[in-house]
């Protein structure tokens, strides 16, 4: 079993305070705050760092998925667009939009369609993020 951590320090109000988020792998340590996180001010927050996990596990599952078809992928590039809402539970991740190009020789569009659809719903974090709505553009951008 693998156990990755991540921490975040908050100090203050949620309107006044500000945070710092870190990975433990210590590749990432940034500033967070409320207008980071509500307003499009300057610094991270927690759902963009979600995303860029959704995006890198499509990216490694659909990778794996092409080369056991056989068809080894050249490059498989994934934006993850996530969503926080106002709801009547209060503010929610509604929804993670996968938009995905990859460069696979050989395969035909609709194994290509099929594959990165089984990658989409089998990742690990597609799993963990089953109450939230989860989109997928898959385009193939094959060079021969």
């Amino acid at each position: 079993m693998l156990v990755r951590k991540s921490t975040a320090v908050w100090q203050g109000t949620l309107k006044d305070g500000k945070g710092r988020m870190s990975l433990g792998s210590g590749a990432f340590d940034r500033a967070y705050s409320f207008g980071s996180r509500f307003e499009n001010g300057t610094g991270s927050n927690p759902e963009e760092l979600l995303g860029a996990a959704h995006a890198g596990c499509f990216s490694m599952a659909l990778a794996h998925a092409l080369s056991q078809a056989g068809f080894p992928p050249r490059e498989v590039a994934t934006e993850a667009r996530v969503t926080l809402d106002r709801t009547a539970e209060g503010f929610t991740i509604t929804r993670s939009d996968l938009v995905t190009k990859a460069d696979v020789p050989g395969i035909d569009a609709a194994l290509f369609a099929r594959l990165a659809e089984e990658a989409k719903k089998g990742c690990p974090v597609s799993r963990a993020l089953k109450g939230v709505e989860i989109s997928l553009q898959a385009k193939l951008n094959s060079r021969g």
